[in-house]
């Protein structure tokens, strides 16, 4: 999981760069817009680690690497589908 966020983390610096470039911001916009993309990226990773990390059992491989990487990205569709199951 650790290798995911580092993946996450780098890709939120290069997504924060172009975005602040795009909108015609300067160095404090792109800054804001990284620091924005982090947290949603540390958030996500802690979200992951309560939720799945100790049902996880495959061995490290690029496959599991690259769901933890878009499941970061992605954990607030995680906790919608499991705040669905807990109401029906």
């Amino acid at each position: 999981m650790a290798l995911s966020l580092l993946l996450a983390l780098l890709t939120a610096a290069i997504v924060g760069s172009f975005l602040g470039d795009i909108l015609g911001g300067g160095y404090g916009l792109r800054v804001a817009l990284y620091a924005a993309l982090l947290v949603y990226a540390v958030v996500g990773a802690v979200v992951l680690f309560a939720r799945v990390a100790q049902h996880e059992t495959e061995a490290l491989s690029a496959r599991r690497v690259g769901r933890w990487f878009f499941s970061l990205w992605l954990w607030p569709l995680l906790l919608a589908s499991a705040a669905r199951k807990s109401d029906g």
